[in-house]
């Protein structure tokens, strides 16, 4: 059985180039539900974004910050001769994980949309 959440909801920059940051909540992953493929699949849509979107994960059971590892990072532009990125994006990445969270780092405009978890 798979499940799909939002795991980061509508997110708009201040829009004066500052760089920002943003962690979303925890949600359960494979690992929480004791599957054995740890198949995760992330689905975000962004709109004039500068920054980078990241998919974090921990082993822990009751996570500290110190507990959590990039497991994905998206930047965006992807090269310096764009000024920002519009669209939808879609990346797999495997591991029995416990928790999963999304990270927007280096932020410094546009708007994410929403970030997916299917697993």
């Amino acid at each position: 059985m798979s499940s799909s959440e939002t795991i980061l909801s509508s997110q708009t920059h201040t829009g004066d180039s500052t760089v920002q940051t943003v962690t979303g909540d925890k949600y359960k992953g494979d690992g929480y539900y004791g599957r054995s493929d740890g198949f995760h699949t992330i689905q975000y849509t962004v709109s004039g974004f500068v920054g980078a979107v990241n998919i974090q994960a921990t082993l822990a059971v009751n996570p500290t910050e110190d507990d959590w590892f990039t497991v994905y990072t998206g930047t965006y532009p992807a090269d310096s001769t764009s000024g920002s990125t519009s669209g939808s994006f879609v990346t797999n990445f495997t591991g029995n994980y416990v928790w999963i969270r999304a990270y927007i780092s280096n932020w410094t405009d546009g708007s994410v949309t929403s970030i997916q978890l299917n697993h």
